[in-house]
């Protein structure tokens, strides 16, 4: 279990195969579906290649990735936040997907603004991005929390859908 950071309470791990329960469930979520897309997981087998063809590829890959976000205090596992590398962006972007029952106490902007700090002191990354759902305005307070400012908007390849662009530079 690769500890990437850890926060005052939480942990952010590298995800691995054992997590494919967890992630069949987030991204399953009504705010998952409704923010971020349909990823089409449907049972654990299709989770499992959802981890190893993402976040874990990234890993190797880029050397970045999302990570497990889990709760010091009592280990559960509460979402996932990093860096996402997407063939349509300059720039990584900071993502981040949180389950329902843990949202509004904090946990993602704390995560968040660890994967910033993590992104520009330990990997030497200057300027990162994030892409988010123009109506989802928690996320972009979230996303201008790290900093990052509006700048324009993007269509997503293959979704036909427009998202709001934040840049940190």
């Amino acid at each position: 279990m690769a500890t990437i950071l850890t926060t005052s309470r939480l942990r952010l791990r590298h995800a691995e195969l054992r997590d494919a329960p967890a992630m069949l469930q987030l991204v399953n979520e009504p705010e998952f579906l409704q923010n971020i897309g349909d990823k089409q997981v449907r049972n654990l087998q299709q989770a499992e290649q959802y981890l190893q063809n993402g976040a874990i590829a990234s890993y190797q890959q880029h050397g970045f990735g999302l990570y497990l976000v889990e709760r010091l205090a009592d280990g559960a596992t509460l979402g996932l936040c990093g860096l996402v590398q997407r063939d349509y962006l300059q720039y990584p972007d900071v993502g981040y997907a949180l389950f329902r029952e843990f949202s509004g106490q904090g946990y993602i902007s704390e995560a968040a603004l660890a994967v910033v700090a993590y992104a520009r002191t330990e990997l030497g990354l200057k300027q990162l991005c994030g892409i988010v759902a123009p109506d989802n305005l928690a996320s972009k307070r979230i996303l201008q929390k790290t900093g990052m400012r509006p700048a324009g908007q993007k269509i997503v390849p293959g979704a036909d859908k427009t998202v709001d662009f934040y840049l940190l530079e």
